[in-house]
């Protein structure tokens, strides 16, 4: 599944790697959360990445390209239970 957007004038198309299993509504979600990023998207280069932390569905990793089109992909999905923090004063 794909979703297409603009966000200034710039037309991006939203796809999901193979191995994310996420419903259709946190799909929509997500692709809600970009829009209030806004036209911070464009500040990304092609082949950078960035991470959205989201309460209901958790860390999202997305990848930038930029050729031939403006696509966003979501490559990995890390649950709020998955995630470990350091104690940085610990040794």
């Amino acid at each position: 599944m794909m979703f297409r957007f603009s966000i200034e004038g710039e037309d991006w198309i939203l796809r999901f790697s193979p191995n994310i299993m996420i419903d259709s509504e946190e799909k929509q979600a997500i692709l809600l959360s970009l829009l209030h990023i806004g036209t911070d998207l464009s500040s990304f280069s092609h082949g950078e990445a960035f991470i959205m932390f989201t309460k209901k569905i958790g860390a999202i990793i997305f990848e930038v390209e930029r050729m031939p089109s403006l696509i966003l992909t979501v490559s990995n999905i890390i649950t709020n239970d998955r995630w470990y923090h350091q104690d940085s004063s610990s040794k």
